[in-house]
């Protein structure tokens, strides 16, 4: 559940005309921003443009169920970005997250981040189909939708737009508490107005998203044929629409436009990736609110052979013993599933950790250790690897590799909460509650990342150069409390 100041944060920034700062992360020099639409007729620039993004993904995080499983996390983004590498905007840092909600929709926000929806990753019927929701949000970026859009709104700063796009993505997909933000006021109605993308911007998002498609190697008659089924989903659910089509209308000139486009480009198979048959496994379980039901679904489907793939199947079934404690049964399955599949990521992963919630911690590591000296850049593997010596006691070790990944993930909010977990046991107490504080604070928890600083700030035998850093950190966070408070 988000912290509660995430909400009156959200309403906070939507009711004034004050400034607030980014909230950046720790080392970012602060910076006074401009005002989009200010005289200078100028947007901002891709640093400025960078930290609207993090400040973004801040409020999503806050209010969002967003999936910080390394392995669904690692699939995403590797998609997402061989597709932004025939794109526009090739080169350039995007970061791709789901959201666990059974919600059928996708956004893009500022700074490259965009997510998706488990819910919409079961909806679609092929990789391609994924493949052409993600190139579309790819499109709104590179073609600057969303800061065509600010551009036009008068005296709106770069923090405000980056909670204001966060409440109405809100309020557009799962109303609550959240769409209030967005809907409380005439203020906020009209810049939800000026912030929803055009046809024009649609359209276009279709007509680049079938060529990054193409281009990629994916089918491009995936993205008409999953606007077609939306638009019937459009018939058949008459005012209770799917949140994609409110939030990207499919009227039969667009599926004929994209259809139209599509055929330009000459036929081409695709074959679903093994790792997205393993994907929607993975996801379906998750959907499944008791683990008796996961299996009994999985188990159903293997018996009377209802499935797209038999291992992924098998995998789905594992899942759901390993998270119904059923070690010996889940063990057996990865078993199988590993004599046919040896270097596969997900069965590697989870046959480790059916060993190490098993208690077979060793069999659990040597088994990571064994893949990580194959796949060494494998960000999954090194993450599970370094929570499980944690779990086995070997602390420094687990320490010196989470350093080593929050240099590479700085926004990763896991990795902060493992290196705090270290730092414990290493006896940095300080250190621990300063990472545990920069894991609040990524989350949106500002009250809770203040009292880790203060907490950090009274243990004994500080140096000047460790007080003044933390003294630093929890002033600003403290700033940006108070801020919110004046207008409570």
């Amino acid at each position: 559940m988000a912290h509660p100041l995430s909400y009156r944060l959200l309403l906070f920034v939507l009711s004034i005309s004050l400034c607030v700062s980014p909230l950046q992360a720790w080392s970012e020099p602060g910076n006074d921003l401009p005002e989009i639409g200010a005289p200078s007729g100028n947007l901002f620039t891709p640093l400025q443009e960078q930290q609207l993004g993090k400040t973004f993904m801040r409020y999503i995080r806050a209010t969002q169920p967003v999936i910080d499983e390394p392995l669904l996390d690692d699939y995403i983004n590797k998609l997402g970005n061989a597709l932004v590498e025939h794109s526009e905007g090739m080169g350039s840092k995007f970061t791709f997250f789901l959201v666990d909600s059974q919600v059928i929709n996708a956004y893009a926000g500022p700074g490259g981040y965009i997510g998706v929806y488990t819910g919409l990753v079961l909806t679609t019927q092929s990789e391609s189909e994924l493949a052409a929701v993600l190139a579309h949000e790819i499109t709104h970026v590179t073609q600057k939708h969303l800061q065509r859009a600010w551009y036009a709104a008068s005296n709106l700063s770069l923090v405000q737009g980056a909670a204001l796009v966060a409440a109405i993505i809100l309020g557009a997909t799962v109303g609550g508490d959240a769409a209030i933000a967005a809907a409380s006021g005439a203020q906020a109605a009209m810049k939800q107005q000026q912030i929803n993308f055009t046809r024009q911007n649609e359209k276009e998002a279709d007509r680049l998203g079938i060529g990054i498609l193409h281009d990629t190697g994916f089918d491009a008659r995936a993205m008409p044929s999953f606007f077609t089924r939306m638009g019937r989903a459009n018939r058949s659910h008459g005012t209770k629409l799917p949140e994609f089509l409110r939030t990207h209308p499919v009227t039969n000139s667009r599926i004929a436009d994209s259809l139209g486009r599509a055929e330009n480009y000459p036929y081409k198979q695709y074959t679903d990736s093994f790792r997205y048959l393993l994907l929607r496994a993975a996801l379906r379980e998750r959907s499944f609110h008791e683990a008796r039901d996961a299996i009994t679904y999985f188990s159903t489907a293997l018996e009377e052979g209802r499935y797209r793939d038999k291992s992924a199947a098998a995998y789905g079934l594992a899942l759901a013993l390993l998270r119904d404690d059923q070690y010996a049964k889940a063990s057996s399955e990865l078993k199988k599933l590993l004599q046919k599949h040896p270097d596969t990521l997900e069965f590697i992963i989870s046959a480790a950790r059916t060993d190490m919630e098993a208690g077979n911690k060793q069999d659990a590591i040597s088994r990571l250790e064994a893949a990580a000296k194959k796949q060494p850049l494998s960000y999954p593997l090194q993450i599970t690897l370094a929570e499980f010596y944690l779990r086995a006691g070997k602390a420094e070790t687990a320490y010196r590799k989470l350093s080593f990944l929050a240099s590479l993930r700085p926004e990763n909010t896991h990795v902060y909460k493992l290196l705090a977990k270290a730092a414990a046991d290493l006896g940095h107490k300080a250190e621990s509650h300063q990472h545990l504080a920069t894991h609040y604070y990524l989350k949106g928890a500002l009250e809770a990342s203040a009292l880790q600083l203060k907490i950090a700030l009274r243990v004994p035998g500080l140096n000047f150069y460790e007080t003044a850093r933390l003294e630093s950190q929890l002033k600003k966070v403290q700033k940006e409390i108070e801020e919110l408070k004046k207008k409570k």
